[in-house]
């Protein structure tokens, strides 16, 4: 994990954040800054420092890559991921379109474990974890898979020991938090809706 700069957060060391990537007007997303934030996002299962948490963010680094190589295969068809899913599926494609339901669905993950963790001060982050995958990602997983995400519920830091590793100053930490996540909570919203969208299925 990158140490935070003094008197900073873990956030201060993310490349970009989701409020980089707010929707525009008309609800649509910038695809470089979305994926460089969910990139981004990926180092947080570094401080939950669990390798159980291994599956979980090579499911995400592998969707951000779906993603990641339509924009460079059609730059100019993809400068919003509603456009990227648009053009892309216009040619009969749906790897980045599927990629971007499955990131959609992990970072949904994230946010509601976290937020039910800021929102329940005594709740450990084990408890937080695995309600929000019962409701997010459980219902879309194999019995094979599972298990394995499972075990990552499972193998959470205490929650003392985690917001520890975010930062010094909790007042910053807690701020700092609330302000990536709800803007993480906006993307996802959005996003849940269009993929919802007849436009975006296949």
């Amino acid at each position: 994990m990158a140490a935070y700069p003094p008197n900073g957060t873990f956030f201060d060391t993310l490349k970009k954040s989701f409020v980089d990537a707010k929707p525009g007007a008309d609800g649509s997303i910038p695809t470089n800054d979305f994926l460089e934030a969910s990139e981004s996002l990926v180092t947080l299962f570094d401080v939950l420092g669990s390798v159980a948490f291994n599956p979980v963010k090579s499911d995400m680094t592998g969707n951000v890559k779906k993603i990641r190589d339509r924009q460079l295969a059609a730059p100019a068809d993809s400068a919003t991921l509603q456009d990227l899913v648009k053009n892309e599926l216009k040619e009969k494609k749906h790897t980045a379109t599927e990629g971007l339901l499955w990131l959609t669905r992990g970072l949904d993950f994230t946010a509601q474990a976290l937020r039910q963790n800021i929102d329940n001060s005594s709740e450990e982050l084990s408890n937080s974890f695995r309600t929000s995958y019962s409701n997010t990602l459980k219902p879309h997983h194999s019995f094979i898979v599972k298990p394995i995400f499972s075990a990552a519920m499972s193998a959470t830091p205490y929650r003392k020991d985690f917001y520890a590793k975010l930062g010094d100053d909790q007042a910053k930490v807690q701020t700092a938090l609330t302000t990536w996540l709800e803007a993480l909570e906006k993307d996802v919203a959005v996003l849940k809706e269009f993929m919802a969208n007849k436009n975006a299925k296949w």
